[in-house]
């Protein structure tokens, strides 16, 4: 059913982040279903990822028109610019954590190192989650957000860097455990070319840019860019484009109320 809207909002980070000292950076806390944020659903997020893990409850978590079943040891990975919704029932908790891209590359010195991880902005057409069955993961997982939500509320020196490191600890073990494995050829220089590439695509999927602006904007040429997507994803980059027009489409005729007119004008279509 439609939501009673004419556009899907969009959050930036500060939205949800009660810590002042964290504006623009990270948000670490427990997540319950009566969580106090000013935000409604569908939305999507402007400029940080978020990692939801849910330790109780039920539900259903639509990402990008695709639904997942919550279950206790859920864990859901979101990109910037992904809409989500979630239906949850009332006995729901378990933790979330959001950063921006500024904050998790801090002093480290490759600045597309998120695109390494298999959840984010991922190279398929769905996010799936992880469903943690083995009680030393859940232990492990849990004893991370434990500890970065404490960190976080403590005024303590470096507590900053220590939740930094308690973030990389936690997206190394999501890694190894992610139900996507990318094959180990692809873990080079193109699979980040396309990541970067979809990146763009995401943050420009109202301008309907063509081909050869999106490589001048990646500095190479449209013909490496072209060769590069079709070696590692098997399609074209015009393939992605209107992979991601379409979906923009059935996002918006599925979220709001704007006619087919409205939304090829908005989306210069």
């Amino acid at each position: 059913m439609k939501k009673n809207a004419v556009e899907i909002p969009v959050y930036g980070i500060d939205s949800f982040v009660k810590n002042a000292k964290n504006v623009g950076t990270f948000e670490v806390k427990p997540f319950e279903v009566n969580r106090n944020y000013p935000v409604t659903y569908p939305h999507r997020h402007h400029d940080f990822y978020e990692i939801l893990y849910l330790t109780k409850g039920n539900g259903i978590h639509s990402i990008d028109g695709h639904h997942y079943e919550i279950m206790p040891g859920s864990i859901f990975f979101l990109s910037p610019g992904q809409i989500h919704d979630l239906s949850l029932s009332d006995d729901v908790e378990g933790f979330i954590f959001l950063f921006s891209s500024a904050f998790y590359h801090f002093n480290k010195t490759d600045p597309f190192k998120l695109f390494e991880l298999p959840f984010f902005y991922n190279l398929g057409s769905e996010t799936p989650p992880i469903y943690l069955k083995n009680e030393s993961d859940i232990l492990q997982i849990t004893d991370i957000f434990k500890k970065a939500i404490s960190e976080n509320q403590q005024n303590l020196s470096e507590s900053e860097e220590v939740v930094r490191a308690l973030l990389d600890l936690l997206l190394i073990f999501c890694k190894r455990i992610y139900p996507i494995q990318e094959p180990a050829e692809s873990l080079n220089k193109g699979k980040i070319l396309v990541k970067r590439f979809k990146q763009l695509v995401e943050q420009n999927s109202r301008e309907n840019l063509s081909i050869s602006a999106y490589a001048d904007r990646l500095g190479i040429s449209q013909n490496h860019l072209s060769e590069t997507v079709k070696a590692i994803t098997g399609r074209t980059s015009t393939d992605l484009v209107n992979d991601r027009m379409l979906l923009e489409i059935k996002r918006l005729l599925s979220n709001t109320n704007l006619s087919i007119s409205e939304i090829a004008y908005q989306l210069n279509f």
